[in-house]
């Protein structure tokens, strides 16, 4: 009698209610949207470099002037500028432009997203822009995980003197504001293209800069990183697998490579994915500021930058902030995600995974 009407009722509280079965849904769901969105963004800015970068015929204006030939992200008409994004309605004036371009054979920047005060394309902008600031941003974070997983694996490993200077110096560098290292170095980098006659508008000027946000930021980044993972090994190097292997007469070589290191995959994939953003915000503020990536290469900062001061114009031209802004939000909330979901995986006492 007991067991005949314990048994419906241990049947029903088995059962996952209607809540739970909904919540484990939306979770499952919820997970993949991250990557998704993070991996369309990827790819349509990356994918569209060949589209962005190619040469345009730029035609003349209506008193004859010769065309020229020029990058579409670049290429513009200045009576094709500040137009708002399709479909809203241009003025007659804009439209008699454009027949006249389509007359001659020239090139009409795009106006999906609208166009800027030069009469650009602000679609084509936003999609460069958005390849410089991610592949900056990852470039940074890959350079800063390699450097302070190596310093806080080398220091933690090997401990005494090396870890107490290892960390002095992660200190000193803590105090050091990472603008004033950017700004140091692109005084640096000046100076050297000044000595060799280059011109600062050229293309190999972009690449300094490029290149100096790149080693600035992930310069500084790699400190967080180096107390992580020295943390990581100090645990790591009490567990038993390890007096096991320093039993055997392992080397120490042998030791960090074959039995350290693979344990220390999760937190660096982790702190990785997670550097990225810090990353890509910190290059899109800067160059925000103007100290970063500098015109006519775009990116998410300087787009943004530029998008500010049309705010406050008679004739608002919302776009041209709206645009890169929604780009860096998007990005950043789709890059905490995948580091979320990175953290409840690698993460043992987490079991949410």
């Amino acid at each position: 009698m007991t067991s005949a009407s314990a048994g419906p009722s241990a049947r029903l509280e088995s059962r996952p209610n209607a809540a739970s079965r909904a919540g484990a849904g939306a979770r499952g769901g919820g997970r993949f949207v991250g990557p998704l969105v993070l991996g369309l963004i990827f790819v349509v800015c990356f994918a569209s470099i060949p589209w962005t970068l190619g040469m345009v015929t730029v035609a003349g204006g209506s008193g004859g002037e010769a065309t020229t030939l020029e990058r579409r992200y670049e290429a513009g008409d200045l009576g094709l500028n500040d137009l708002p994004p399709w479909p809203a309605a241009i003025p007659s004036a804009a439209e008699d432009r454009m027949l006249q371009i389509e007359a001659s054979g020239g090139h009409v920047p795009d106006r999906l997203l609208g166009t800027d005060p030069f009469g650009r394309s602000v679609l084509a902008r936003v999609l460069l822009g958005g390849a410089v600031s991610l592949g900056i941003g990852l470039a940074s974070a890959v350079l800063a995980v390699v450097i302070g997983t190596f310093v806080g694996g080398i220091s933690g490993f090997v401990g005494g003197r090396l870890d107490a200077v290892a960390m002095r110096i992660v200190d000193i560098l803590y105090g050091l504001p990472y603008i004033l290292l950017v700004v140091l170095i692109s005084v640096a980098a000046d100076g050297v293209i000044s000595r060799f006659g280059l011109d600062p508008s050229s293309a190999a000027r972009q690449i300094v800069n490029v290149a100096t946000l790149l080693f600035a930021i992930g310069g500084v980044g790699w400190l967080t990183t180096a107390r992580v993972v020295r943390g990581q090994v100090l645990s790591l190097r009490e567990q038993p697998f390890m007096e096991a292997c320093r039993a055997q007469g392992m080397g120490p070589t042998r030791q960090f490579t074959r039995h350290l290191l693979p344990n220390l995959v999760g937190p660096i994939v982790v702190y990785g994915t997670l550097a990225i953003p810090a990353a890509i915000l910190s290059e899109s503020f800067l160059s925000f500021l103007g100290i970063g990536v500098q015109a006519p290469l775009p990116s998410w900062g300087n787009l943004a930058s530029d998008g500010l001061g049309e705010l406050n114009a008679p004739r608002s031209r919302w776009w041209l902030l709206f645009w890169p802004c929604l780009a860096i939000a998007v990005t950043l909330v789709s890059l905490n995600l995948v580091g979320d979901r990175l953290k409840a995986r690698f993460d043992p006492a987490d079991g949410s995974a």
